[in-house]
């Protein structure tokens, strides 16, 4: 619970903090990160503390993925309730700690960074972009991380990151791209910031469920 706790909390520093960032170099001024900033920001942090953390409790840190697990009845009930209390708590504490860290003037121009929708993406679109962008990352997930006959299982904190950060350029101009309640939840909870919030639980739960099933199901070979 403590390294998915640190874990999150890492990601939603990172990941909102970002936002903060571009935020404040566009209002000095100067040119911003931009969503290309943003993904790799977002797309590291992933990757370092999945490396970090994964050999602990599996580096989840994102609802979505602790659900694709437990439908897969790779985690038990009780684990993955405290997987996701652990995750949005990291992730509360995170978007506190911004708002000490960063000026009001900054981070209310951007809702803490909290993800919501473009202007002309309605709620559907919404869900069916970070349900599908969410499936992206937990195949990926699974396909490194979870099975035992992966090749690539040593890299896998590299691959997740890698798929965060596609994501993210891709979802991110329209959604924002949490592909995490998480990521959502700790950002408008501290802002309150609440436009669109089930968007990012239906949608990203929905993927990693759907994800954790097809590769449980039809793609993955206990050795």
């Amino acid at each position: 619970m403590l390294s998915e706790f640190v874990g999150t909390f890492t990601l939603i520093f990172i990941g909102a903090g970002s936002i903060c960032a571009d935020a404040y170099l566009r209002a000095q001024g100067q040119h911003g990160i931009g969503v290309l900033g943003i993904a790799i920001a977002y797309g590291l942090a992933t990757a370092v503390m999945v490396t970090a953390v994964g050999h602990i409790s599996g580096g989840h840190l994102n609802p979505a993925v602790t659900i694709g697990f437990w439908v897969t009845k790779k985690i038990s009930t009780l684990d993955a309730i405290s997987y996701a209390v652990s995750q949005l708590l990291g992730a509360t504490l995170a978007a506190y700690v911004l708002t000490l860290a960063i000026s009001d003037s900054i981070w209310r121009t951007v809702g803490l960074g909290t993800p919501d929708l473009a202007l002309d993406f309605t709620r559907a679109h919404g869900m069916v972009l970070e349900g599908i962008a969410t499936f992206l990352l937990v195949l990926v997930v699974f396909g490194t991380a979870a099975d035992p006959n992966g090749a690539f299982n040593r890299i896998a904190g590299l691959a997740i990151g890698l798929a965060v950060t596609m994501d993210v350029l891709v979802a991110g101009p329209f959604t924002g791209a949490a592909m995490n309640p998480a990521r959502a939840f700790g950002p408008a909870l501290v802002a309150h910031h609440w436009q669109n919030q089930g968007v990012y639980w239906v949608g990203p739960l929905f993927g990693g469920v759907v994800a954790g099933w097809i590769y449980g199901s039809f793609l993955l070979k206990e050795s």
